[in-house]
């Protein structure tokens, strides 16, 4: 029996929720389980067949995807940001990604004696890691906070950079093909860079300004930013051919560093459809991956494979961290771990469909050869990353910080009492006031969603052993809840009481979530407690042991609400009021002394 058209797109649909599940449940970069599904559907068992199923909306259908990609990706590169980086990133973003890119290229033109243009493009596609693959790999491995930055804003920072360092490399190769001579090639790719560079910065100050004045109901902003940057990508296309991913690209970054332009909801409108997209796309560019092709290449194949991962990324980081403070067993570690992810299967499948409609023979062997170096770095350094940094000593001790979901008053308080028992302490918030009064009182936090896919990306969480949802929001609560008690376990995830069942509400009246409503005794809302602390009380903490214990704290204060204990192992506990705490322990309560 034959599948309609409509049922493979169900299929496509069904498989790509199945791929990330599956990512989810077992911790793995996204990337591995939809390639997998999207082999299986291919290559394996023929189910799918994109060409035969698109058509001729194939090519649009993969260009419009890579540009909604890029330009979310665009979105996060903020220059403030990469001005408070250490010089081993930017060295990794710049030297670093020029030695990478000349290493494979010329691996691959000699080793698989592919022309030198192809070469160069699979060197450019190549020089990108890319958030979505570090940031699950760190959780894994967690090595020390030195390395773990490095890597993470490696990943962040490349994603738009090495982007618009393998279109400028593209357009250069097109245009070399088409161009009738040496003057004309430079003139064109002189256009293709005006056009981009200046369309982008146009429509991303214009859509700015529009955001900033509110020109846009709410309701309409993240269809507007869609529409409007789906029009700049063939608007610039259609004023010179390839430059609409580079004007995508920059627009973003325009828009991302413009003064008072609130993003937080297009970025999060942005991630899902991106996370759709990607799902999606992943499953049809897998399922035209050639096995064959694969297998054909053989042994000059796997070298290329082996001078990506044991000679370009040395290389680059002998160079990138030259005269830093790194020691040699950090600097190996580096060396060892850049997966490639998203952006280069994507970026290099369109180079393909478009280098193929100009006729350009072989173009298929660029997806081979960038598919096999992603497949390859992933499941390498993910199974051998963290034995690895366990043999060089320079994974971090056992992780004992705190995440706290919500940046309101009483969970700066708390916060700051735990910061000065050195306890690791973040905060996580969706208000841009109370994330800027958590950094004005010197408390590392986190502007937005703790569940997203950007703080999947951003929110460095190599030192939480512990959450606890503390924001106002039950609602906020639950999601907190949900999504960490899968990474860390159900019983280091509690959230407090707020007193507001929000009835009518699923997810927060689920009998799961209020298993996990387990902070302080049941009458220590969240409201009753924000109330003690807006009229004066404090919280404190008190070492108690057997010369000065329960009865004696009690006897000192006249009123005292127990919020944790502290044991030896260096593990909060949450205390019941009725209970008294197991000794010795460092009591942290919040003490009404001063209210009066």
């Amino acid at each position: 029996m034959e599948l309609t058209p409509p049922l493979l797109l169900v299929i496509i649909g069904f498989s790509s929720l199945a791929a990330q599940w599956v990512a989810w449940l077992l911790r793995l970069p996204a990337i591995l389980p939809l390639l997998i599904f999207g082999i299986i559907l291919g290559p394996l068992t023929h189910v799918l067949q994109p060409d035969a199923l698109f058509g001729e909306l194939l090519f649009p259908l993969v260009s419009l995807s890579v540009a909604i990609i890029l330009f979310e990706g665009a979105l996060t590169l903020r220059f403030e940001e990469i001005r408070g980086l250490g010089g081993v990133v930017r060295n990794l973003v710049t030297v670093g990604m020029l030695v990478t890119f000349l290493v494979i290229s010329l691996a691959c033109w000699t080793l698989l004696r592919f022309p030198p243009e192809l070469a160069a493009l699979v060197g450019a596609v190549t020089v990108v890691t890319g958030p979505t693959v570090i940031a699950p790999l760190m959780r894994v491995v967690r090595p020390k906070a030195a390395i773990n930055q490095v890597l993470r804003w490696e990943g962040i920072i490349i994603d738009p950079v090495g982007a618009i360092f393998t279109l400028l490399v593209f357009e250069f190769i097109v245009l070399r093909q088409e161009a009738e001579s040496l003057t004309h090639l430079f003139w064109t790719f002189g256009l293709t860079l005006v056009v981009g560079l200046v369309l982008g910065a146009l429509f991303g100050w214009l859509l700015g300004i529009a955001l900033r004045r509110v020109w846009l109901p709410g309701y309409l902003q993240n269809f507007a930013v869609l529409a409007i940057m789906l029009t700049a990508f063939g608007f610039s296309n259609y004023l010179a051919d390839e430059s609409g991913l580079l004007t995508v690209t920059v627009m973003g970054i325009w828009l991302a560093n413009m003064r008072d332009v609130e993003l937080t909801e297009i970025i999060a409108f942005k991630e899902e459809l991106s996370a759709l997209l990607i799902s999606g796309l992943f499953i049809i560019l897998a399922a035209r991956l050639d096995v064959n092709a694969l297998i054909g290449m053989g042994w000059p194949l796997v070298g290329v494979l082996l001078v990506v991962q044991f000679i370009a990324r040395p290389l680059c980081i002998v160079l990138s961290t030259a005269g830093s403070t790194l020691h040699w067993r950090d600097r190996l570690l580096l060396s060892w771990i850049a997966p490639r992810g998203i952006v280069a299967a994507a970026v290099s499948s369109l180079f393909a469909l478009t280098l193929a409609r100009s006729g350009y023979q072989g173009a298929d062997r660029l997806v081979t050869v960038v598919f096999a170096v992603i497949i390859g770095t992933v499941v390498l350094q993910s199974l051998t990353s963290r034995p690895l940094a366990r043999w060089l000593r320079v994974q971090q001790r056992k992780p004992r910080g705190v995440l706290i979901v919500g940046a309101n008053t009483f969970a700066r308080t708390l916060a700051a009492a735990l910061q000065k028992l050195d306890i690791p302490v973040q905060l996580t918030d969706n208000s841009w006031e109370y994330y800027r009064q958590a950094r004005m009182e010197g408390i590392p936090a986190y502007y937005g969603y703790a569940w997203s896919e950007h703080a999947e990306n951003f929110l460095d969480l190599n030192e939480t052993a512990q959450v606890l949802a503390l924001s106002p929001n039950r609602h906020q609560n639950a999601l907190a809840v949900y999504h960490f008690s899968h990474i860390f376990g159900q019983k280091n995830v509690a959230a407090i009481r707020t007193g507001n069942a929000l009835r009518g509400r699923r997810a927060t009246e689920n009998p799961r979530f209020r298993r996990q409503e387990t902070l302080f005794a049941p009458e220590q809302t969240f409201s009753h407690l924000s109330s003690l602390i807006a009229h004066g009380a404090t919280i404190k903490a008190t070492r108690l042991n057997e010369n000065f214990g329960w009865l004696e704290y009690l006897e000192k204060h006249r009123g005292v609400i127990p919020l944790f204990a502290r044991h030896e192992d260096g593990k909060l506990v949450a205390v019941k009021a009725e209970a008294a705490p197991e000794l010795p322990c460092t009591l942290i309560a919040l003490v009404q002394d001063d209210i009066s």
